[in-house]
């Protein structure tokens, strides 16, 4: 989906992702310790309406929630309010993206797919550069599979990753976690599937 197709959608009083947090973020806290939760610094590449986001900023992180929509970061902090909790947002598109300082722990789901083939050793490159040393990249994205054909809501401006691709990014880092999955969808209330790689990959505290 483009910006305009995603403003119009998080422009409706309901939450088009729901307001429960994705069951990766569940995994993602496994690795980290509570000690070390309170005031880490998160970012969350295309935070949408910020279910995500707003789940980590209640655990305690400094959270900056980022996508290309301002519909989504609009409500975005009205669900941290309703939470009890507050987030900072940027509104950015993932192709361009520049972290104004370093997280401890950089999240992306479902966003990795809009940045172009041709960008995305560079785009790789920032975000770990930007990742403090010991920090967590936490990536999920979708992937090239035999048995599952294009999504019917797939935009042009979207781009499967191959299988493996995604570990590539991280070779030299500690990849904690690695999964490949097939999973049903049903959005735009098109019953699909989609495949999905995710990893969670720790940088190293120093490099040589």
């Amino acid at each position: 989906m483009d910006k305009e197709q995603l403003q119009d959608i998080y422009s409706k009083k309901e939450y088009y992702w729901g307001k429960e947090p994705n069951e990766l973020t569940s995994l993602v806290l496994r690795y980290i310790l509570p000690k070390h939760r309170q005031g880490a610094k998160l970012v969350d590449i295309g935070a949408g309406e910020g279910r995500d986001a707003v789940f980590f900023a209640k655990e305690g992180l400094d959270v900056l929630a980022v996508d290309i929509a301002p519909a989504g970061l609009k409500k975005s902090h009205k669900l941290a309010a309703e939470m009890g909790t507050k987030i900072n947002t940027l509104e950015a598109e993932i192709n361009e993206l520049i972290l104004p300082e370093q997280f401890d722990i950089v999240y992306s789901i479902g966003t990795l797919q809009y940045i172009q083939p041709r960008r995305r050793n560079h785009q790789f490159e920032h975000l770990k550069d930007q990742t403090t040393p010991g920090g967590l990249n936490i990536m999920c994205t979708f992937v090239q599979h035999p048995q599952v054909d294009i999504a019917p809501d797939w935009g042009e401006n979207e781009y499967l990753y191959q299988r493996e691709e995604l570990q590539g990014y991280y070779l030299g880092w500690d990849v904690l976690y690695s999964n490949e999955f097939v999973f049903d969808c049903n959005s735009s209330n098109i019953p699909h599937q989609h495949a999905v790689c995710t990893i969670i990959a720790k940088k190293p505290l120093t490099t040589v």
